[in-house]
């Protein structure tokens, strides 16, 4: 062997526990301190309890708070898209038909929900909207899940 490479060995170093539990062992350091033993640890003792090492419990809870918090975002944004949030230009309609909604003053999809709650005739009674019309409005509307 090599003289000079190799650390220090203490055959009498002393482990001490942070429940007071202490024991002598062959070791490279002359004393070791730990948080959790063979006498506190809870598969050994059989306690349920959680040992919490520099607050990675709080930190793991506080992701899991994250987590819910952005889930909940996410979930407040498909709700305002699906109240009609989207423009009237993302519903995929024909020319002739995105340009009488866009003379008369609709904006989004929210704006024609609006007036189909009113009744269908409200909008066949704007000038230039037919039947044909409404059924492609109407189709499309579904396909984005806003009526059924």
């Amino acid at each position: 062997m090599r003289q000079g490479i190799h650390p220090a060995y203490y055959p009498e170093s002393q482990v001490s526990c942070s429940c007071g539990n202490s024991w002598t062992v062959g070791s490279t350091q002359p004393a070791i301190h730990t948080d959790v033993c063979h006498a506190c640890h809870p598969f050994f003792t059989g306690e349920q309890r959680i040992v919490d090492t520099e607050g990675q419990v709080d930190r793991f809870y506080q992701r899991l708070e994250r987590q819910a918090e952005i889930r909940a975002q996410a979930e407040a944004q498909e709700q305002a898209a699906a109240a009609g949030a989207v423009s009237v230009d993302d519903l995929d309609l024909s020319s002739r038909t995105l340009n009488i909604l866009r003379k008369e003053g609709f904006d989004t999809a929210a704006d024609v929900l609006a007036r189909l709650e009113e009744g269908e005739e409200t909008l066949l009674k704007v000038q230039g909207f037919g039947q044909k019309s409404l059924i492609e409005v109407r189709k499309r509307l579904r396909a984005r899940g806003y009526i059924s």
